[in-house]
């Protein structure tokens, strides 16, 4: 693999690693301690935040699997960031569209219970954020 493509490939690693880390870790915890908002707002919030933060998430991903496959491989560096995508796939497919049905009740007034589908989400991003972190510094680390 040429540097060119190691650099991308652990560039975009570590933008989507810290993406991760703000948003998921920092931002979404946080807002509801804020005064004044509540679950309803919260949720509303979490939904545009979070339908941004996959979208640029899909995009460092084909990122990484454009760099991945473009021949040289590294395992080790492969084998997280396959971690990290098959992560990022089982929340697109699996579990927004639960906790999208979930949002979509909570704002109608119909449900305030907790959802296992958050758990699901939050047990794949302590998953994917260290697979993504290792995966950058073994890139780095040639």
């Amino acid at each position: 693999m040429d540097s060119w493509t190691a650099a991308l490939w652990a560039a975009a690693t570590f933008v989507w690693f810290g993406m991760v880390l703000a948003i998921s870790f920092l931002e979404t915890p946080l807002k509801f301690r804020a005064p004044g908002v509540t679950v309803p707002i919260g949720l509303g919030i979490g939904r545009l935040v979070f339908r941004a933060l996959n979208a640029a998430e899909v995009v460092l991903g084909l990122v990484v699997v454009v760099a991945m496959t473009s021949g040289g491989h590294r395992r080790a560096p492969e084998i997280l960031s396959v971690v990290a995508l098959t992560a990022l796939t089982v929340q697109l497919t699996v579990v927004r569209p639960q906790l999208r049905r979930r949002t979509e009740r909570v704002l109608a007034g119909r449900s305030q219970q907790r959802s296992t589908a958050h758990l699901l989400y939050v047990a794949l991003e302590v998953v994917k954020a260290p697979a993504l972190l290792a995966a950058g510094v073994l890139l780095l680390a040639g």
